[in-house]
């Protein structure tokens, strides 16, 4: 369901897949040797594409690119109301927000079976948001996000969670829903992936 004039990401990031799926062999996806697992990741704001580097043309292209930073931070003082959460146009009781340097403003986007679908959300409700938590102006464009899980018991999770967290993760949490939503409910398995990704995102957060 979208609500108002909320319409899909203008150009999917096309690495969803890979990074819901990633296989024993991964490669860099600018010059295409062979990577390690754990590599480096850059981000295209204008045509908000992720991508896959080897440790060479991360610096390489690192005027075109952006690197997306490892740090996870859990917000435990974190301030919105259930006002404040309607007033930002998400159809769902999770989304994630970053500014856009291609677009000058706060850009939110939330997971559907489709991909990323952004949301028609009004530039002043976020200040306000922003206003109660100073943290907030402290992410760097781009590359690092907050992302809110409003989902709650019925699925699994001990009220709500507010992190500050790289770009491609929240695009991982895309992928998983886009990989997995099964039916008009999504299925057990959807669930399943969602609380294991929010589960990994608190473990990561206790060690940076």
């Amino acid at each position: 369901m979208i609500i108002g004039q909320a319409t899909r990401s203008p150009r999917p990031f096309q690495a969803l897949r890979q990074f819901a799926r990633r296989g024993p062999v991964e490669y860099c996806n600018l010059c295409n040797d062979r990577i390690a697992p754990t590599h480096v990741h850059l981000i295209d704001p204008v045509n908000r594409r992720i991508l896959c580097a080897c440790q060479t043309c991360s610096v390489v292209f690192e005027g075109a690119y952006k690197p997306i930073p490892r740090r996870v931070r859990l917000l435990n003082q974190f301030q919105l109301t259930d006002s404040q959460w309607d007033n930002l146009a998400v159809p769902i009781n999770m989304a994630f927000f970053f500014q856009s340097s291609a677009v000058d403003r706060v850009v939110g986007l939330y997971p559907s079976p489709a991909g990323a679908i952004e949301s028609a959300m009004p530039p002043d409700r976020w200040r306000e948001i922003a206003e109660n938590n100073p943290t907030l102006n402290e992410m760097d464009t781009d590359v690092e996000a907050l992302l809110v899980n409003r989902l709650g018991p019925a699925k699994g999770h001990n009220g709500p969670g507010y992190y500050i967290l790289p770009i491609d993760e929240c695009f991982r949490l895309v992928g998983l829903v886009r990989t997995h939503w099964r039916g008009l409910s999504g299925g057990t398995e959807v669930w399943r992936e969602i609380g294991q990704f929010f589960s990994q995102m608190k473990e990561r957060s206790c060690l940076t």
